[in-house]
């Protein structure tokens, strides 16, 4: 964990925030008052950014790999929401505003690297910036209401409809996506995706 003003890659990882969806908003004044407050750490595979139940939580731009987004159930059944890539953000921001433990967990599928600072650091500087904060809380309903399309399409469509629905909107995953993780994101078991390959009902990278 290095500040970013400190870090040896640091005008590597100010052009990648630079680029990120929420911060491409930030002017260079802003992103000045921003900085000293983030950090840049690297994560392995299978890491994890925040613990379901967690009571703290951060704020965190993906610099870097994949981000999987989970949830436990009450059977220890595991569901991942949403997969997220570099250049778009992770957060718990609806949790930490109802002051509700996070209700999922963030895990790194590959290896990753994010910028992140506490989310009542985030929250107050958004709170001056409100052009940024509108476009913050956008992404926040954005991503919450294509989890819940999502999450209604594993309902309504067939294994290969599933998979097809995936792959046209994510195309970007398709082979980067590790099979199992890809099966599990859509309610599926890795034999099934694997079955639905070879023959030729789905095409995977």
């Amino acid at each position: 964990m290095c500040l970013v003003a400190s870090h040896a890659q640091k005008n590597i990882i100010r052009a990648r925030l630079k680029q990120n969806i929420i911060l491409q908003h930030v002017t260079a004044t802003e992103m000045a008052e921003l900085e000293p407050h983030l950090v840049a750490v690297d994560f392995q595979k299978g890491e994890y950014l925040l613990h379901q139940g967690d009571l703290e939580m951060e704020q965190y731009f993906i610099l870097d790999g994949i981000l999987k987004r989970v949830v436990v159930g009450p059977q220890a059944k595991e569901m991942i929401l949403r997969f997220a890539d570099a250049g778009d953000m992770e957060t718990s921001y609806a949790a930490w505003r109802l002051k509700t433990p996070a209700p999922y967990s963030i895990i790194a599928v590959t290896k990753a690297r994010v910028a992140k600072l506490p989310l009542p650091h985030w929250a107050q500087f958004i709170s001056t910036h409100l052009e940024l904060k509108e476009a913050f809380e956008h992404e926040v309903m954005r991503s919450m209401s294509e989890i819940m399309a999502h999450t209604i399409t594993l309902h309504l469509l067939d294994a290969p409809g599933r998979v097809h629905r995936f792959l046209r909107k994510h195309p970007e995953f398709s082979d980067r996506v590790p099979k199992k993780e890809l099966a599990s994101h859509l309610n599926l078991c890795a034999e099934t995706l694997s079955r639905l390959q070879h023959q030729g009902k789905i095409e995977l990278r």
